[in-house]
């Protein structure tokens, strides 16, 4: 098959673009660069630069296309709580415009790499797909205004649209920026460094982790799977894990003790967060294979940044 990436020398998309090229697949990608480093793309990957709004060169990178999965994205929560407009323009109207210049080449099918954040707070655990949403912030929004872009556009234009909301993904090469940083190679470089971890809210937050090697494979599923034409699927471990018991897990694969700093008072966001995965067992025949602790081990093992 032939892929289109947007977003795709990111985290995520670095880790799908290899995956997707190693099968045989033709792979392109489109990256501003804004966050991504296309050194650690497979050669046989097709790499371009640009901005997922421009729609001149969505059309031509589009030719032959015959899936897109639409990663390009702001991600930070914090940081769209300071620059919403930001936010809107590039996570809305990058999907506007994707959907626009895939209506005009062709494409058959689009993915969508959403968020569990765009539940916010709901009382009912696991979280369904069907929950009523409660984006809490301008990113959760974002997503989620995606999400109704790319399927009413899908709808009128008879363009076959899936949406992955993934849950909190980590993994080996997860980037570390200076400001925002996710959580677990945050404090997975403080533990071994010898550095504090403020744990808002007391550490008593739940969150869903799930290795990105497994959501590579549920994206990868997505795009041949038969029955998931409008279809909205959680991607996560489905374990619930408080970021303090993230911390234990931490302290036993580094064999550090971490330096915990208490803030009580400080909210950490939403009190609980574990998804539902039964639906992508039943659409995409999948499940999550790599453990919490498997996981930090193999991060430990495979990025340099985290060796002593």
């Amino acid at each position: 098959m032939h892929f289109l990436i947007t977003g795709g020398a990111g985290f995520l998309g670095t880790a799908l673009a290899n995956h997707l090229a190693a099968q045989g697949h033709q792979v392109r990608v489109l990256d501003d660069l804004s966050a991504g480093e296309p050194s650690a793309l497979d050669a046989r990957v097709l790499f371009t630069r640009g901005d997922v709004r421009d729609i001149p060169k969505l059309w031509s990178l589009l030719q032959g296309t015959d899936c897109v999965y639409h990663l390009a994205a702001r991600v930070s929560v914090p940081e769209s709580i300071l620059y919403p407009v930001e936010y809107n323009a590039v996570n809305v109207g990058g999907t506007v415009s994707l959907m626009t210049a895939v209506r005009d080449a062709g494409v058959q099918r689009v993915i969508l790499t959403s968020s569990g954040a765009a539940y916010g707070r709901q009382e009912q655990q696991p979280v369904r797909e069907d929950a009523s949403m409660r984006p809490d912030s301008p990113y959760a929004a974002s997503k989620l205004a995606s999400e109704y872009y790319l399927h009413s556009i899908g709808e009128l234009w008879r363009i076959e649209t899936v949406v992955l909301r993934i849950f909190n993904a980590y993994g080996p090469r997860q980037p570390l920026p200076p400001s925002h940083a996710p959580v677990i190679p945050r404090f997975l470089k403080q533990v071994v460094n010898g550095g504090s971890i403020v744990l808002f809210g007391g550490g008593k937050q739940t969150r869903d982790f799930v290795y990105i090697g497994d959501v590579v494979n549920a994206l990868a599923a997505a795009a041949t799977a038969a029955r998931v034409n409008r279809a909205i699927i959680n991607i996560g471990s489905g374990q619930e894990v408080s970021i303090t018991q993230l911390v234990d897990t931490l302290e036993r694969v580094t064999g550090y003790a971490a330096h915990r700093l208490i803030n009580p008072e400080e909210s950490g966001g939403v009190p609980r967060l574990v998804a539902d995965i039964r639906l992508a067992r039943e659409l995409l025949g999948w499940q999550p294979h790599v453990s919490l602790t498997e996981g930090l081990q193999r991060m430990l093992q495979e990025d340099e940044r985290f060796k002593k």
